[in-house]
């Protein structure tokens, strides 16, 4: 019998409920400390856990774009195609910082299908763009 599992990925940073909020927002989620652990909180929507926030007073956030730093870990958030710049809109205006392709050294961006970003925290996302199964 296999057990049933799932996964999450869990940022750290010294404030996590502004974090979770942060992404509660861009996710269209809510946010909201677990019931087991006063240092996590909990990203949750309609397919359930979404993404942790931990809080670690002793964080230091990843230096990327440096060329010298490493992203640690990003997150993928797939959006449909036609909303690419709303979903951007979206993001900048909760706090999120657009980051250049060129400031980390790697290929130039396309920024019609891929756009980076670091949160409110500093962490590494991507909005990324793909196809309606209509399309």
């Amino acid at each position: 019998m296999t057990v049933l599992k799932t996964s999450v990925i869990v940022l750290d940073c010294a404030e996590p409920e502004p974090l979770a909020r942060f992404y509660a927002e861009l996710l269209g989620a809510t946010a909201g400390p677990a019931p087991d652990d006063g240092e996590l909180f909990l990203v949750t929507g309609g397919a359930g856990v979404l993404l942790g926030i931990r809080r670690d007073p002793q964080h230091t956030p990843p230096s990327w774009p440096l060329p010298e730093g490493s992203q640690q870990v990003h997150l993928r958030i797939l959006v449909a195609e036609d909303s690419l710049d709303e979903a951007e809109r979206e993001a900048v205006a909760l706090g999120a910082r657009p980051v250049a392709a060129e400031e980390d050294g790697t290929r130039p961006d396309n920024r019609t299908t891929l756009r980076r970003y670091a949160d409110p925290a500093g962490h590494a996302f991507v909005l990324a763009s793909v196809r309606s199964a209509g399309s």
